[in-house]
């Protein structure tokens, strides 16, 4: 199956609400806003307001992340990815900084279900890392989960896995002291300055 990856703008904000929004409108799901927002700004904002705060992200320059499409033009993934600086990473004292680069953060991977196993998360991740390279980021960095191996409970599967990063490049720059569905993360970073 062929992935087509895109940017998440204004014009494909439709696609991001199917792949974040829920089901009825007025509920307040994450809508990935848990880890882009400090925890008194997302707590303030509830049902449709979730939505419009990411629909505010999509027009903005840099969008808020990728989407992934399938050979018939049905999105099917997304992945987040932002500078570290605008997240709460930024202040985090459980995800440590390596260093003083402005490097980017992937800290959201999901695969709508009927579409997991393919491969997918493979291409958001490059997706992901492909965008912040074309924004200038100097880095990315994502804090998966070390399972090795183990089964991830598909609630807590959106930060990824250890092994994901590694197959994509990445290197483990750190251990974290984040823990997430019972296993703990780590910190991962692929380096673009050499690209």
């Amino acid at each position: 199956m062929a992935i087509e990856l895109a940017a998440a703008t204004a014009d494909r904000f439709d696609d991001v609400a199917t792949m974040l929004g829920p089901k009825k409108p007025d509920a307040s799901v994450c809508w990935c806003l848990s880890h882009r927002l400090d925890s008194k700004t997302n707590n303030a904002l509830v049902g449709p307001a979730r939505g419009e705060y990411v629909r505010s992200l999509c027009g903005r320059d840099e969008g808020p992340g990728v989407l992934a499409y399938d050979d018939e033009g049905e999105v099917v993934g997304w992945a987040a990815v932002a500078p570290r600086a605008e997240l709460p990473f930024a202040r985090s004292r459980k995800i440590p900084h390596v260093d003083d680069l402005d490097v980017w953060s992937a800290w959201c991977i999901r695969v709508r279900p009927g579409h997991r196993g393919k491969g997918i998360s493979h291409e958001l991740l490059a997706g992901a890392v492909d965008y912040a390279r074309a924004q200038g980021a100097p880095a990315v960095e994502g804090y998966p989960v070390d399972n090795q191996g183990e089964k991830v409970d598909q609630t807590m599967a959106y930060v990824g896995t250890r092994r994901l990063f590694e197959q994509s490049g990445f290197t483990k720059a750190a251990d974290t002291d984040s823990v997430s569905g019972g296993f703990p993360r780590v910190l991962m970073r692929l380096d673009l300055r050499d690209d």
